[in-house]
C-alpha cells in the first residue's frame, strides 16, 4: 500500500477557543495515539485531511511530527452536523509486527444475477472491522456477487482473505438480492407504524474541554 505523507502542528493551547481558531483558519484539531507513545494533541490542514477521509479506500498515512515520521491510520473522524465539515480527528499510530484492529471499505464485484430477474440489491455493510498487520492493510475489500440470486446473500462467515481476521459477526448479512415483492411488503408495513419522533444524539464530544 502507497503511504501518504500527512504534515502535523503540535498543539499546546487545548481550549476550546485555540480550535475554534484552527478550524477557521483552515486547519483540523486532532490527537495521535498509539499502545507505546504519549498521545500528542495536534492539528493538520483539512485541505490535506479531506482526501484521506471522503474515499472508499484506506490509507497508510506518514504522519510528520516536529521532523519525525509514525505511520497510523485515521481512526476516528467527527464531524459538524451542519456542515458536514471535519472538527476533529484520531490518528492511530502502527508497531511493525504488531497487529491493531481499523474498519476497512468494502468494494462490491460484478453485477448480481439476480438483479435481471428483478431482485433487489441490498448492501447491508459498507465496511468491514478486521484485525491485521500493518503490513497487511488492504486498500478495501473485494466482495464478488455476480452469482448472487434472488433469495441468495452473503454472510461475513463466508468471506476469507490471507493474512486478515474479520471481526463482525459470522452470521452478519454483508449483501444480499431481495424479492420487490417482500421490499415493498417492509416499506408499506414501516409505513403504517406510529411512533414519537427520533431523538437523534450529536455523537461523542471532543477530548479536551477546558
Amino acid at each position: 500500500m502507497e503511504k501518504i505523507t500527512l504534515n502535523a502542528n503540535v498543539r499546546t493551547n487545548l481550549s476550546k477557543s485555540a480550535r475554534n481558531e484552527l478550524r477557521k483558519s483552515g486547519d483540523v484539531p486532532g490527537v495521535f495515539y498509539s499502545k507505546h507513545e504519549a498521545p500528542v494533541a495536534l492539528s493538520v490542514s483539512e485541505k490535506k485531511l479531506k482526501p484521506l477521509v471522503f474515499t472508499a479506500e484506506t490509507h497508510l498515512i506518514g504522519l510528520n511530527i516536529d521532523g519525525t515520521e509514525h505511520d497510523c491510520v485515521i481512526k476516528d473522524v467527527q464531524f459538524d452536523p451542519v456542515s458536514d465539515r471535519i472538527i476533529h480527528v484520531d490518528l492511530l499510530g502502527l508497531t511493525k509486527g504488531e497487529k491493531f484492529q481499523l474498519e476497512v471499505p468494502i468494494q462490491f464485484i460484478g453485477n448480481a444475477a439476480g438483479i435481471k430477474e428483478g431482485g433487489i440489491l441490498q448492501h447491508v455493510l459498507h465496511k468491514l472491522q478486521i484485525e491485521c498487520l500493518p503490513s497487511d492493510i488492504p486498500q478495501h475489500l473485494e466482495v464478488e456477487i455476480t452469482n448472487l440470486r434472488i433469495g441468495d446473500a452473503i454472510h461475513v462467515g463466508d468471506l476469507k482473505y490471507d493474512n486478515i481476521t474479520i471481526l463482525n459477526p459470522e452470521d452478519a448479512v454483508v449483501v444480499a438480492v431481495t424479492h420487490p415483492k417482500a421490499e415493498k411488503e417492509t416499506v408499506e408495513g414501516e409505513a403504517e407504524e406510529t411512533a414519537e419522533p427520533e431523538v437523534i444524539g450529536k455523537g461523542k464530544a471532543e477530548e479536551e474541554e477546558e
